[in-house]
């Protein structure tokens, strides 16, 4: 691990030789873990056990012995957290060079011929055009639908924007932008398609450290049009408070998002934990990029491979509970 201490008298440009000017430029532009954090998707925890299990990042550090990220390894851990999403292990990509990992980013579903209209969506975000973006959006669901909406239109389109990001097409701001307006309009439409719901009634969250909120509500949008009743909790929910809450509401699923970024084995931990915690007649569904990548089946967990096997789920927990 790097430890080299940042020197905090130059901390302005100017006013030295030319060496020196670059240098302290090249220190402004080092990033804290929170922005590190903010600017990947990827936890501190995640990026604390990188570290010391693959020797990747590798931090500096300030004075008071905080890690501080140097730009280019802030852009390789954004290129390996796309590729997570796209379901790679990260155990299998962190050695990568950037050369090879920005190869694996043009081959498979990324090197496709993307559909022409999601391109042209693709360009209203780049170009800030938000009214126009909402727009078409909103024609697309009413076109669709919600569920065709989500499976068709969101998901393709969320792939699209986190690619387009990792190539340099997207700042961070945008991919921002495109995640607050996309959450809004699937309120929105969730909002519009409550009506008389049966069971199961669901509660819907991630564990600490996963901040992600566009999956649980693709995932809420699918549930609601099979008429099922969801209680959302937001994201980042310790396992003691999910348990309470679930018998606060008289859940009979708790449903867990996770993202490609999360890591693995805290995944499964975490899971292991909340079963042993709830009442045994309460099911639990996970899914998300992470939870493809689990080799084994954890004992009174469902591992939802898709947002299309939802459905499946629903229908066959009210096949196995008719009077619900």
């Amino acid at each position: 691990m790097r430890t080299e201490k940042i020197d905090s008298t130059m901390n302005k440009v100017g006013g030295g030789s030319a060496d020196e000017n670059r240098l302290a430029t090249d220190r402004l532009s080092l990033l804290s873990i929170s922005a590190v954090e903010r600017d990947t998707g990827l936890s501190k925890d995640v990026l604390r056990m990188w570290e010391r299990r693959y020797s990747f990042p590798s931090p500096l550090r300030d004075i008071h012995g905080e890690r501080i990220y140097p730009p280019d390894q802030v852009a390789r851990l954004r290129v390996i957290k796309r590729l997570m999403d796209r379901g790679f292990r990260p155990g299998k990509i962190i050695g990568l060079s950037m050369e090879d990992l920005d190869a694996l980013g043009s081959t498979g579903p990324a090197a496709e011929q993307r559909d022409e209209e999601l391109d042209d969506i693709l360009q209203l975000v780049r170009n800030h055009q938000l009214p126009e973006f909402r727009q078409r959006l909103s024609l697309l669901l009413m076109k669709q639908g919600l569920q065709r909406f989500v499976c068709e239109t969101v998901a393709p389109l969320s792939v699209a924007v986190g690619e387009a990001w990792v190539r340099g097409e997207f700042a961070v701001f945008e991919e921002h932008l495109y995640t607050e307006q996309v959450q809004s309009i699937l309120r929105n439409a969730i909002a519009a398609s409550q009506s008389h719901a049966r069971g199961p009634r669901v509660l819907l969250t991630t564990f600490p450290t996963e901040p992600h909120n566009l999956g649980l509500l693709m995932v809420e949008a699918m549930l609601v049009v099979e008429g099922v009743c969801c209680i959302p909790l937001g994201t980042q929910t310790p396992s003691t408070e999910i348990a309470r809450a679930a018998v606060a509401h008289r859940i009979n699923v708790v449903a867990l998002s996770f993202s490609g970024a999360f890591p693995e084995r805290q995944a499964a931990s975490g899971l292991r934990e909340l079963r042993a915690i709830l009442p045994r007649e309460i099911d639990i569904w996970a899914g998300g990029g992470c939870i493809s990548r689990l080799r084994r089946a954890i004992d009174g967990v469902e591992f939802v491979a898709g947002l299309e096997g939802i459905g499946t789920l629903v229908s066959a927990w009210r096949a196995a509970r008719p009077a619900a």
